[in-house]
Order: C-alpha cells, then sequence, then structure tokens
C-alpha cells in the first residue's frame, strides 16, 4: 500500500468529505476544500497568532473554533457558513472599523486593502459602534524612514508586522505596547523608525493588510523630472521586476514582461531606457575577480555578497565585525548610477540636459540605498529616485496606459544587452551562479548545466554547495531572510561550519520577493524564479564575460576609474533617516 494513501485521513467541511495528510490546521483543510476563509493574522510563513479570530468555523456541537489554531482530527466535521459565523465575522469587522481612520480614499492601500476587501464581502454597510474617536486617530504618522511609512491609525492590531520582522528578519524593532484599546504597534520608546536597526527591507509593509505600513511613495518627483523638459531621464530596470509586474495587470505570475514594460515606459516619457542587468555582469566580473583574490589570499573569508541593502544595514548594525567580509564591490544598481552619470558628463556636447537616474526596483532599501552619502558623488546622488515595481504599476494606470495592448520594444543603447547570468541576479541563488559559471574553467554546456543541480536553486532558507576550481574545492552557502542568514553566520562563528563564499539576501526567495514586488506567496515566488531561469535559458549569451558590452566599458569609460565607479566602502551604517 502507498505510504502517502496510508497517512491519508479525513474530516467533513460543509457535509463533505475532505482528505487530508500533513495540513497542519483546520484552516489549510478548508482551503483544500476550495473554502477561502477570511483571515487578517494568517501566513504561512509565519507563526500562528489566532488574534483576528475572522477565520473561525462551527463544530458539530455548535461551538466556535479557530482554525487557524485548530488542528484537524479524524471525522472531525464543521461549518464555515452559518448565521452564527456571519454574525460573528460581521460584528468583528464593525469593531475594527469603529477605530480605524476611514479616509480610504488617499490611503495608499486603496483598492487593495484587506479591512475594504473583506468589509465589501460581508456587506458591512454601516457602523453602529463608537470606537471613541481619538484613542487611534491622533497617533502621528512616522515619514522617518526613506523605505517606509508608518501610520498607526490604520493598524488593525493583526500582529503581522511584528511577527515578519522578529521571525523571518530577526530585527524586531517594532512590537505591541500597550492593552486594551491602548494597544498600538510601536517602536521601543516610540522612537521614529529610522532611528532604529531597522533594515528597511520592507517585509512589514508586505504583509500589512491596511496601510498602517506602506511603502514610500516616490512617484511626484519622478514625475516632476519627465515633465521638466530641461532634464534628460534615464531608467534602469532590475531584473526581478520583469516577472512580477504583470501579475498586477492580470497576466501569470512569472511571466516576462520585460519588453512590454520598455513600451510603457516610453509612453511614460522616459528618455533612454536600461536593463540593470548589465552591470549585474559588471558585478558578476568584479566580485569573481575578488573572490579569486581572496582565495588565493585566504584572507576575508568568507566572503559576503553585497548586492542586498537591507544585508548591508543588517551587517553594519548586528555583526559589525563582519563588514569587511563584505564584498567591495556596489550592487548592480548603484554600479549603473556611476556609470550613467559618468557616460551622460561625456555626452554633455550632445545633449546638455541636466540627467536624472531613476531606478525601478523590486526592493524599498533600494531607496535608502541611494541616498547613502558614499554613494554621493560632489553631493549628488549617483541614482537620484528609485521607486519599486508597485510604484510603476501606479504610474502606468494614471497614465491611463493599458498594458495589454502594449506592443514589446528592446531597452535603448549604450547599455541595452545583458547576459542570462545578469539576469538571474533577481531570484535567490542567482549571483552565486553568475560568479560560478565566470570562475569555472569548464565553459562547456554541459558543464553550465550542471551547475544547477549543485543545490545552488531552490526556495529553501538556507542551500550549501560544494564546487571545484582547479586544485580546490569552494564551499558556498546561499541564504534568504536573514533569520536564516543569521543562523549561518551563528554557526561560522561557534565553529560548526566553514564557507568560502555566502550570498546573502535580505527578502524571502531573493529580489523576486522584495517589499516593493506585489506581494507574493510561496507559489509566486516558484513562478518567478522559473520565469527568470526560462529568461537565462532563451538568452544567447549566459556569462558575463561574454557580454559584449563588458570589455569595451573597462577599455573605455571605466579605464582608470574602476574602483571609483564600481566599489564601495562603507563609513558607517545608515540609518535612512529623511531629510526634511
Amino acid at each position: 500500500m502507498n505510504n502517502k494513501n496510508h497517512d491519508k485521513k479525513c474530516m467533513w467541511v460543509d457535509g463533505r468529505r475532505v482528505d487530508y495528510t500533513d495540513e497542519k490546521n483546520v484552516l489549510q483543510v478548508v482551503r483544500k476544500a476550495g473554502v477561502e476563509l477570511p483571515t487578517f493574522c494568517y501566513y504561512t510563513e509565519l507563526s500562528v497568532f489566532g488574534a483576528c479570530r475572522m477565520c473561525v468555523v462551527e463544530n458539530e456541537w455548535g461551538g466556535v473554533e479557530a482554525s487557524c489554531y485548530t488542528p484537524p482530527r479524524e471525522g472531525m466535521k464543521i461549518k464555515t457558513n452559518t448565521p452564527k459565523l456571519q454574525k460573528h465575522r460581521k460584528m468583528i469587522l464593525e469593531l475594527l472599523l469603529s477605530s480605524h481612520c476611514r479616509d480610504c480614499t488617499t490611503c495608499s492601500k486603496n483598492g487593495k486593502c484587506r479591512l475594504q476587501e473583506l468589509a465589501l464581502r460581508y456587506n458591512v454597510s454601516r457602523v453602529r459602534f463608537d470606537g471613541g474617536n481619538g484613542f487611534r486617530h491622533d497617533h502621528p504618522v512616522d515619514r522617518s524612514s526613506r523605505a517606509i511609512t508608518r501610520d498607526p491609525n490604520r493598524c488593525i492590531l493583526c500582529g503581522d508586522c511584528v511577527r515578519m520582522c522578529d521571525e523571518v528578519q530577526n530585527v524586531a524593532v517594532i512590537d505591541f505596547k500597550g492593552r486594551g484599546s491602548k494597544m498600538t504597534v510601536s517602536t521601543a520608546f516610540e522612537e521614529p523608525i529610522a532611528n532604529t536597526p531597522c533594515v528597511s527591507c520592507g517585509q512589514c509593509a508586505a504583509v500589512c493588510p491596511t496601510g498602517a505600513i506602506a511603502v514610500k511613495d516616490d512617484r511626484a518627483a519622478v514625475w516632476e523630472a519627465i515633465y521638466n523638459e530641461d532634464k534628460r531621464v534615464a531608467v534602469q530596470v532590475a531584473p526581478a521586476v520583469r516577472v512580477a509586474l504583470g501579475e498586477e495587470f492580470g497576466l501569470p505570475s512569472g511571466e516576462n514582461v520585460m519588453g512590454e514594460m520598455v513600451a510603457g515606459l516610453r509612453k511614460l516619457g522616459f528618455d533612454e531606457i536600461y536593463d540593470t542587468s548589465v552591470c549585474a555582469d559588471l558585478t558578476v566580473m568584479e566580485e569573481a575577480a575578488e573572490l579569486r583574490k581572496r582565495l588565493s589570499s585566504d584572507e576575508k573569508l568568507p566572503m559576503f555578497t553585497s548586492c542586498c541593502p537591507a544585508w548591508i544595514n543588517y551587517v553594519e548594525t548586528k555583526y559589525p565585525e563582519y563588514k569587511h567580509h563584505v564584498s567591495s564591490c556596489k550592487s548592480p544598481m548603484q554600479m549603473f548610477g556611476a556609470i550613467l552619470k559618468e557616460h551622460a558628463g561625456s555626452m554633455k556636447k550632445v545633449d546638455s540636459r541636466e540627467i536624472v537616474s531613476v531606478a525601478i526596483m523590486p526592493c524599498t532599501a533600494k531607496k535608502q540605498e541611494a541616498a547613502r552619502e558614499e554613494f554621493k558623488r560632489n553631493g549628488v546622488s549617483d541614482v537620484d529616485y528609485v521607486i519599486t515595481t508597485q510604484e510603476l504599476v501606479l504610474m502606468l494606470k494614471e497614465a491611463g496606459i493599458v498594458f495589454s495592448q502594449l506592443e514589446p520594444e528592446a531597452t535603448d543603447v549604450p547599455f541595452g544587452i545583458c547576459s542570462g547570468a545578469g539576469i538571474i541576479f533577481g531570484v535567490t541563488g542567482g549571483v552565486s551562479e553568475a560568479v560560478i559559471r565566470r570562475l569555472m574553467e569548464d565553459k562547456s554546456r554541459e558543464a553550465m548545466m550542471d551547475i544547477s543541480y549543485t543545490g545552488i536553486r531552490g526556495v529553501e532558507g538556507a542551500k550549501e554547495a560544494e564546487i571545484t576550481l582547479g586544485e580546490k574545492t569552494i564551499r558556498i552557502a546561499v541564504v534568504h531572510g536573514l533569520k536564516n542568514v543569521d543562523d549561518v553566520i551563528k554557526k561560522i562563528k561557534a565553529g560548526t561550519v566553514q564557507y568560502d563564499f555566502i550570498e546573502a539576501m535580505a527578502c524571502p526567495g531573493g529580489c523576486i520577493g522584495g517589499a516593493g514586488q506585489p506581494y507574493a506567496l510561496q507559489r509566486n515566488t516558484r513562478e518567478r524564479s522559473g520565469g527568470l531561469y526560462k529568461a537565462d535559458k532563451l538568452s544567447q549569451i549566459r556569462r558575463s564575460e561574454e557580454n559584449p558590452i563588458i570589455m569595451p566599458l573597462y577599455s573605455g569609460l571605466l579605464k582608470n576609474k574602476v574602483h571609483e565607479l564600481l566599489h564601495v566602502e562603507y563609513s558607517q551604517p545608515s540609518n535612512g533617516i529623511e531629510e526634511g
């Protein structure tokens, strides 16, 4: 007998038999039965909190149980839709709305707010309770961070942000404060978020069901630059954006819409459109050379990747002793910003307009990274503005552009060619795979295919791989989610593991799961990564050193300026405080 079938049990949902095996709670079994129970505080990635009580079911004795907290039992009988449950859910929604800021039309989550969605679903057309206007409507809005905005007046105390910050990112800068009607989610001593060890990853905003924590919106400044005829606005697009943007326009998760996006950006009025993957190729060249040098001297190992600004913030504040183990390479975004400004300076005689550098990123921490002093030359940032995938979606909709009617277009020259290695930077393991492709002596197709089976790929939080370079075997770790990164560092400090190269990414799944993307469940993460690997497979150039742009860059624009334009030495932790 098949063991899987042997382990099957069954319960009854709304009179229908539903088999289950390893489902941890009744909610998962109910969803398996095709019933979408409402929730505010349940995410499979986080611990079960059971705060909102929206997912309640009625058992066979008429009792009400929270399905997220209740384990399934053999022969269990439950109902998901009864007068008692409907009354219960409506009551919860009314109570939440009674103490909730209701300026929905000006809220960043308008149209995507879970509270708004469920109020409509359950036909809550009036609120019978007085929430005591003032106890949760007079909190100041925290705009101190360059990455996120916190508005406690919109908080429904679901705890999603608290658990994400603690359990997944291991940062824990926000928590519950007070009791009863005075309870809020706050930082320690109610300090502005920028005065805390917040790493600007934005994952708290990604899971927030209302607008209590939202991604900082920089669209207005970008529009102003586009409308200014004296400015030439150049934009770079990160690899991960192309496989997530289409979701907001009804396309399948993971579908590559780079061509359509370029067409849309031209319609928006951007003057030059480039692919950040070009400078991902440059990062591979520089990072591989740096790793080879460190391996030969056996110094400052393991070497950590430097692409993720939230990880940089984390190591600066929590493990400063490892700061010099991080690669000196700038992130691809910052490399591109530096090159773009340098190129614009050489083109002044052709086009005297002021260059404005915009980056479209899947990541909120990129907003803070662009503002760091280390990435300014003569007091001017190499990247002027960073907007996220979600902000680009809003700009396209604001301009009335029908995405489904866009004809794919190509990016511009001279920075329009990238390799497949640069494209897979957007997924966890992609940086490591690209570097391995560069370092391996065997450049055959078969050898490159073998890399994907080393353990580099996959959605596991921490992965290991070994590769042989000449006579040396290199141990590699690929880690995403800062809690997982922290666990690896603790093992290194304890001497229980040893690595030569560690790819560290703050967001689950890597950049494809960035907080600036449409929120990614694990399923979306797999599909997005599949989209990037497919784009890599279809690329005519699959190794960074084979990109025909790279060598001319080294002999031309980068001549005698490689260190200045492509490398960085971080001076002190950046708290990301918003000036003015």
